[in-house]
């Protein structure tokens, strides 16, 4: 790996703190995939759903450290993609960076679209259109004011997220040992009873709406470069982030799967079904609101995401320039707009297509996210030998090196041969291998493109 002392320092900012840092790592994952997807997923596997959570939970956790190990040792806002550029070459890291730029504006708009569905099933006079343009205005301000600001409202996004996270649990928790006055508990047979009814195909199916759940906690590698001492942030933001986001997903997951049975109609918003179980008055409003909050969060954060990789992009030549431009305020604003664009294609879609879209938006990524971590486990073993190799000093080590990078890319072997074997799963994978080739050829052929350019290029004429 390259030593920090060589890596040229970005002209984006450097003002966001450690604690912004770590709140946008759970910020980017607690969204939709938690307050509406781990709904779905009961549905697809039933209480059987805790195994797709454990699964992808230990491949995110081994991601995380082979991430957090290079993050450390090369703070950029490319992350992933300039790792797998410095392992694989210039091809495999545009490939890979374009993927998650997609990958992250479709999840922009999901989260929109996510959080005025919420806020609109409470005041329905409120269209789900109009409500997803104004929080596509908003949030694309916020991105264009600079770091500082960004991080800081992330940082409180984060806040509340949690707190309402933690009393749910406590209030799940309640309900299932029947110390709720006058509420009669539901026990633990909704986990014993049908606890697979759908077999392996279910669980696989829910596996791919879980690895959508955990995508987005990548991002921690991508805000290092505009991070205060990234060396020592990133292993601390990497830690708390991983027993944080498993805890609040595994108990919330297991709360719900308890108290709710898989043909629940309630599965449609999960959490306000559980409190409404519990029958605390008001409790299913406020956490419908929270769910809203959180899913904005996420867009907030995964916003902040997509303009940082297609800066990235641009300044390595695998985008066009102009997106690599920054404002007084050290902000890629241009990147910015035309990560958000899509969002804004959604709303009107939305207004033309009523609740066709959303579940659309959610089949489009899952499998994404795989390819791109995968990406990054095989980086990392590649520059961590060539490391190792030269002596290269690193100041965050993955340990048990290799046998826990091998150890991830395994659990992702199987998840792929998993996904295979479902029709549903399947197809999805499908589609992005075909995708993945796609972004690959036009990456290749423009690379090709751009050398002959400049090997017919004139030689610049000499004063005679």
């Amino acid at each position: 790996m390259t030593p920090l002392s060589s890596v040229q320092r970005s002209p984006l900012g450097h003002s966001m703190k450690p604690r912004q840092l770590t709140m946008m790592g759970l910020g980017s994952a607690i969204g939709a995939g938690l307050f509406l997807g781990s709904g779905a997923g009961i549905q697809a596997a039933g209480p059987a759903v805790l195994i797709s959570y454990l699964v992808a939970g230990t491949l995110i956790i081994l991601v995380m450290w082979a991430l957090g190990e290079m993050a450390a040792a090369n703070p950029t806002s490319g992350a992933f993609s300039v790792y797998a550029e410095r392992a694989m070459g210039p091809t495999a890291g545009a490939t890979i960076g374009w993927l998650w730029w997609l990958q992250l504006v479709v999840v922009i708009a999901a989260e929109a679209l996510g959080a005025a569905g919420l806020i609109a099933s409470l005041w329905p006079a409120l269209p789900v259109w109009a409500l997803s343009l104004v929080f596509m205005i908003i949030f694309t301000a916020i991105n264009l004011t600079g770091v500082r600001n960004f991080g800081e409202f992330e940082f409180w996004f984060a806040i509340l997220k949690i707190v309402a996270i933690v009393g749910f649990l406590l209030v799940g928790a309640a309900l299932l040992l029947g110390l709720l006055p006058d509420v009669e508990s539901p026990g633990f047979a909704n986990l014993t009873t049908d606890f697979a009814p759908s077999g392996m195909a279910g669980i696989a199916t829910a596996l791919f709406v879980v690895i959508f759940a955990f995508g987005g906690t990548e991002i921690v590698a991508v805000a290092a470069a505009e991070t205060e001492s990234p060396e020592r942030s990133v292993g601390r933001a990497i830690r708390t982030v991983v027993w944080r986001i498993l805890l609040f997903y595994i108990g919330s997951v297991f709360v719900i799967a308890a108290v709710l049975p898989a043909t629940s109609d309630a599965l449609a918003s999960p959490f306000a079904g559980v409190l409404d179980a519990a029958r605390i008055p008001g409790a299913s409003t406020a956490i419908t609101i929270v769910a809203a909050v959180a899913l904005l969060s996420a867009l907030n954060a995964n916003l902040y995401g997509a303009s940082r990789m297609a800066f990235s992009l641009a300044q390595r030549g695998e985008a066009p320039r102009i997106l690599s431009r920054v404002s007084r305020a050290g902000v890629p604003r241009i990147a910015v707009g035309i990560s958000v664009a899509f969002g804004f294609v959604a709303t009107v879609l939305e207004l033309l297509f009523p609740e066709r879209i959303l579940p659309a938006l959610f089949q489009l990524v899952g499998s994404t996210c795989l390819v791109v971590w995968g990406s990054a486990l095989v980086s990392q073993l590649i520059l961590r030998r060539r490391a190792d190799r030269d002596g290269t000093e690193l100041p965050l080590r993955m340990h048990a090196f290799p046998f826990l990078t091998l150890a991830g890319l395994a659990i992702l072997a199987a998840i792929f041969a998993v996904g295979f074997s479902a029709e549903a799963s399947r197809i999805q994978l499908i589609s992005t291998l075909v995708l993945i080739a796609a972004i690959a050829l036009f990456c290749w052929l423009g690379a090709r493109a751009a050398a002959r350019g400049r090997s017919g290029e004139a030689p610049t004429e000499q004063p005679g």
